[in-house]
Order: C-alpha cells, then structure tokens, then sequence
C-alpha cells in the first residue's frame, strides 16, 4: 500500500487591492509561510493559499482616485502584491483573484445555493450604517465620536433592498463548537473575545448589494437567480477558502485538503472568520475549518502606522536595506504573534547587529573557518528529530518561542566553542581536534535546519557552506 502523507492546508486574508500592501500584510504572509514551511519539514503535503478580495467599493474608489479603469488598477496592484510576496520569499501555492470568473464565481454561486437551500436566504428593504473601509455595515456602538475607530471616517447611511443571511440561527452551534475547541480559536484571548460577541446575539446580516452602474462588467458575482444584486463582500470573499479547491467546479483539491487546518487572520477580521464563515459552512452542510490563528497588529514607535504621523515603514524598504531573511528574522522573533508588536527603523537596526551579524553571521563564519583550515570534504551525519519544545512552540503558532530556541542553541555553540577552544587543541591534538570541529559542523547543520522555515535563504547558505567545507561570504555585513 502506497504511504500517503498527511495533509496540512492553511490560508491567510484576501487582501483589499486598493493600496501597496504595508508592513502588517508583510507579517501574516511571513507567519503562514513559516508554518506552511515547517509542515513541509515534517514531510506533509502542504497547499498554501494566498489571495486578493478584488469585488470591492474601496478598490472602485481608489481606481478612481488614480484615474484608471478598475480592472486596469486591479492587475497593477496585485502586480505589488507578487512582488512583494516574491521579495519575502513566500511560498504560496495558489493567488486566487475573486475577479476570477472561472475559478471563483461557479464555487462561490455553488455555495450561495446551498445556503439558499437551507431557506436560510430573504429579501428585504433594509436602512443602515456602512463603512466602506471594512466593506461591512456597523451599527452606532461600533463607533466613536460617529466615525469608524479603524479608519477614521464616518459611515455612510444606505438604505437598501438586499438578500440577508440568517446567521441568528447558527448562533447557538458555533458557539459550542468554539467553546469545545472543535473550531479552535488562538489565542485564548480571541477566543473569549468572539464568545463574548456570539453572547451579546448574533443578527442576520446582509448578503447582497444591488449592482451599481458604475461598476464595471467583470466586477462582483452575480447572485444566482437574480442578476441586479451581487454577492456582498463577505459572502464572496470568505467562500475564496473553498473556491480555490474547486469547489463547485473540479473538486479533487477540495476533497483532498479540505477542512482547512487554519485560518491565519489580523485580528480586525475575527468577527467575519469565527461567526460568519462558519454559519455559512453549518447552513450549506460542509465542514468546518479546524483553527483559527488571529495575530495582532504592527505599530510604530508605540502607535499604529499611518502617513499623518510620518512613522509608516515600507517592507519594501527594509528589504532592499537589510535583505530578504533579515526583515522575516525581525518579524517572527521580535513581533509577539498574539500581541500587538511595535517597530521602529533604530529597534531593527540594533536587532541586525546584535543577533545577526554579531550573532548568527560571526557563529558560522567561525565554525566554518574551523571546517575549512582542519577538515577534509566530508558527509556530516545530521539525522535526528527536532527539539520536542521547538516543535510544540511551532504546533502553538509561537513562532518567537522556536525562534528563541535555535537562538539558544546559536549561543550555546559559540560559548562551547570559546570555552573548549578546538582552534587551539587541533593543533596538539589533531584528531581530538578534528572531532571537537567536526561535532560543532553537525550542530551549525541542526541550527540550520531549525532556522529553514523562519530564514530559507541563510538555512540554504548555511547548508551549502557545510556542504562544500567552506567559510561563506559575510552573512550579515554590517550596515
């Protein structure tokens, strides 16, 4: 019997194409990429999902803001989203656009029906408050002093006739499941958070949008049945996590992955992932995704980024400063996951030096000074399991823990290797010498591969100096 490795599928937020993405979308992708790289490391077949919610006012607005045609605006900026994603290295499997007619609209109307045929779908007249930066209606006591406290702007009052969506009815289901951790929500805090909501009532909400004239051919699903609505934000947007399965059309992958193992979302979007999404899947009888993985936001010098206070820091900018694995190292061991996490340009800066360049990049290049002057070519045996606590930490999402281990393990071999001193004892006792290098080689290979799913790049550096018993170039020169 064939082995068939287990599958491990995670996804991350869709996000709104209406702006360069800034350091906040650098950090989720950066998270999913080293899980998704960590469950490849332990031999799973992993399917890594990214995307963009393109179905959007807030896109239309900004295109017109620009002086382009939306689509047009549309490819340009998700043009951006890959470059930044390929400059971060982030290993994602599938883009999913939700302008897609032939991969997302057939599963997104698929599931729109089965909703429907639940008898969980009206119509009706209906007056409310709605934020175009969240794409949502809200009601007065989301507000303070009447404008959006995420985006600063009063909402718009629309009256409307739309298709609403009985999520009242699932209130009592997904709050058990939350609770019994059948649909686990991390970390804690979140998850007392979103019972709290689901205890104040759960109210329908709105499914559909009439189609505007100004929105062009191309833009928004139609809602099966009734060409003059288009399917709410939400409602198309969450149905991505299937649709790129091929639900609704050619469903392999969506046998094979789904349910998702994770969800991995900024913690604005709690409400939207662990109240609405699984009221959808319970009305449309499919299974639940497995856990919800809800990260805090990036602030700068202690206040949320934004080009008023002038403290809004580019990855792009950081990149090209400090490289690829340098911004991803910052991100995943100095930014709590479940926290909001704050950083400014002198903070990254002083990280570099101390635990890169003075750190990591001076470890390896003394190691491998060693390996080059007194070893020969040589195999070096790295078999062996990872740290039990380094695991479990990467299982939790604490990505700043597994960090901090190989972090340990990176001074614990530059402490041994003063305190031993195998430069001065190859040269009285050449073979005690070779051996005490050697066995410092084959703990550079296991930091190494413990360092893989944070920073590929130097793993893979690391890895190749080993490989070819060879001091590599500076690994972080100073800046």
């Amino acid at each position: 019997m064939p082995n068939v490795k287990k599958t491990f599928y995670l996804t991350t937020p869709i996000f709104y194409p209406n702006a360069k993405l800034h350091l906040g979308h650098a950090y989720t992708m950066t998270l999913a990429d080293a899980l998704a790289r960590s469950h490849k490391l332990a031999n799973e077949k992993v399917y890594f999902l990214a995307g963009s919610d393109e179905n959007t006012q807030k896109m239309i607005d900004a295109a017109a803001v620009a002086g382009v045609e939306p689509l047009v605006f549309l490819d340009g900026i998700v043009q951006n989203f890959m470059k930044l994603y390929s400059s971060l290295d982030i290993s994602y499997d599938q883009f999913i656009r939700t302008t897609d007619a032939k991969v997302h609209w057939p599963g997104a109307q698929a599931l729109w029906n089965m909703i429907s045929d639940s008898g969980d779908l009206y119509k009706k007249e209906y007056t409310g408050l709605y934020c175009v930066g969240h794409e949502a209606f809200v009601t007065e006591k989301d507000l303070v002093d009447g404008k959006c406290p995420d985006h600063g702007t009063p909402p718009e009052r629309l009256s409307e006739e739309n298709y609403f969506f009985r999520l009242s009815k699932y209130a009592d289901v997904i709050r058990q499941k939350i609770e019994s951790d059948e649909l686990r929500i991390v970390p804690h805090t979140r998850k007392k958070e979103i019972l709290t909501f689901i205890e104040s009532g759960l109210e329908d909400i709105s499914f559909s949008r009439p189609r505007k004239a100004s929105w062009p051919e191309g833009l928004g699903v139609p809602v099966p049945g009734d060409d003059s609505q288009v399917m709410y934000v939400w409602c198309d947007a969450l149905a991505n996590y299937v649709t790129a399965l091929g639900f609704g059309r050619d469903d392999a992958l969506y046998k094979e992955f789904w349910p998702a193992d994770v969800h991995i979302i900024g913690k604005d979007i709690l409400r939207f992932h662990a109240a609405i999404w699984p009221a959808m899947l319970l009305s449309a009888g499919l299974p639940l995704p497995k856990s919800i993985f809800v990260h805090g936001f990036i602030t700068s010098g202690g206040k949320k980024m934004s080009k008023t206070l002038g403290n809004v820091i580019d990855p792009e900018e950081l990149i090209e400063t400090y490289g690829t694995d340098t911004v991803r190292y910052f991100l995943l061991r100095h930014i709590s996951p479940f926290e909001d996490g704050d950083i400014t340009r002198e903070g990254f800066k002083d990280a570099y030096t101390a635990h890169l360049t003075n750190g990591l990049g001076n470890l390896v290049a003394r190691v491998m000074k060693l390996a080059e002057d007194n070893l020969g070519p040589r195999e070096i045996d790295v078999s062996g399991t990872f740290p039990a606590e380094y695991v479990e930490a990467i299982e939790n999402f604490q990505f700043n823990k597994a960090m901090d281990i190989v972090w340990e393990r990176i001074a614990e071999l530059d402490t041994r290797i003063t305190s031993e001193k195998p430069f001065a004892i190859v040269k009285e006792d050449p073979k005690k010498g070779q051996d005490m290098i050697e066995r410092c080689v084959k703990d550079l290979s296991s930091i190494s591969s413990m360092l893989s799913p944070f920073m590929p790049s130097t793993a893979e550096t690391i890895s190749a100096a080993i490989r070819e018993n060879k001091k590599p170039e500076n690994l972080f020169p100073r800046i």
